[in-house]
């Protein structure tokens, strides 16, 4: 995706992001893939879908738009035309430079200016884990099987931006923007509490492990990424022996391997799994998962709404 090969005729989309730095890790999320979980193709998307969505709600974007998902910081991008964005999830400072060299800074979950040629640098989050970078008209990159989320498991999606790489803005939506900050509460950098309900596999495990994975904190190990987060705490027990037939696994899926450290499947978990899972998050806790850092620790508590947990769910 660089300058050359992206831009129609050699030359840059009349609006667009031109990506000068792309931090530890940057990609292309919207909402995912949406009816595919039967051809064996996972939904990826947003790890935290409520950030995204609050950034294309600011812009009057339709809420699916694609954005970029920065994780810890380190993006940095250049204007092609005059562009209002709009920053979400994790709070990070952040700077823009106009073609001038003048620097000031801008609001976080606020409707912000990029003017033509101005340089927009996100430093490393305060708390949190990834920060949303929304433009009006949205990244206009291809879709693959109806959505421009990058998944990182299966390849599926543009590929990850790096220097150089040119990601075109789509047309203005015709409403407006109706407000230019949203004061919502950012993650946070204590112990992180998850309401989780029994999973399909629980009484693979012996009695009072949920229990126990309910009694003490986890820590989210160096070992995470947009696929899972391994996690470091109680070790829970099995009573039986073997594997399972792989069945299929959702978001907020708590899985045990042998080892009994649960890992915990977000955005771009695979589709199917061999390990028992013994609880699975309420959904609207899987976005706040997604923004815990490593070395940040997360607490479970048993409760009984939310989704319901068979295997195979899409």
């Amino acid at each position: 995706m660089s300058e050359a090969t992206v831009s129609a005729g050699g030359s840059e989309p009349r609006r667009a992001l031109v990506v000068l730095a792309p931090g530890p890790l940057t990609t292309v999320q919207d909402l995912g893939r949406r009816r595919h979980s039967h051809l064996g193709v996972g939904r990826s998307g947003a790890a935290d879908r409520g950030a995204l969505r609050l950034a294309n709600r600011l812009l009057a974007n339709p809420e699916d738009a694609a954005c970029l998902e920065v994780t810890l910081g380190g993006l940095k991008v250049r204007a092609t035309g005059d562009l209002l964005v709009a920053l979400t999830g994790a709070p990070c400072p952040a700077t823009v430079t106009d073609a001038e060299g003048r620097t000031r800074g801008i609001g976080h979950a606020s409707v912000e200016r990029l003017p033509d040629g101005a340089t927009l640098r996100l430093g490393v989050p305060s708390r949190g884990l990834r920060t949303y970078l929304a433009v009006r008209g949205g990244v206009d990159v291809p879709e693959v099987l109806g959505s421009r989320a990058t998944d990182l498991l299966s390849g599926l999606g543009p590929e990850r931006p790096a220097p150089g790489s040119v990601l075109p803005v789509g047309p203005a939506p015709a409403e407006f923007p109706v407000a230019d900050l949203a004061p919502v509460p950012g993650p946070g950098s204590g112990v992180l509490t998850l309401g989780v309900m029994p999973g399909p596999r629980h009484d693979w495990f012996r009695p009072g492990a949920l229990a126990a994975l309910c009694a003490e904190p986890y820590e989210v190990t160096a070992h995470s990424d947009r696929v899972g987060m391994r996690l470091r705490g109680p070790r829970l027990e099995r009573t039986r022996e073997g594997e399972l037939p792989s069945e299929g696994m959702v978001p907020g899926a708590l899985q045990v391997p042998p080892s009994g450290q649960p890992t915990l499947f977000l955005a771009d978990h695979p589709v199917t799994g061999g390990y028992p899972v013994i609880a699975v998050l309420h959904d609207a806790d899987v976005d706040r998962a997604a923004q815990a850092r490593p070395g940040q620790r997360v607490r479970f508590r048993v409760t009984g709404a939310g989704r319901p947990t068979g295997p195979g769910r899409p």
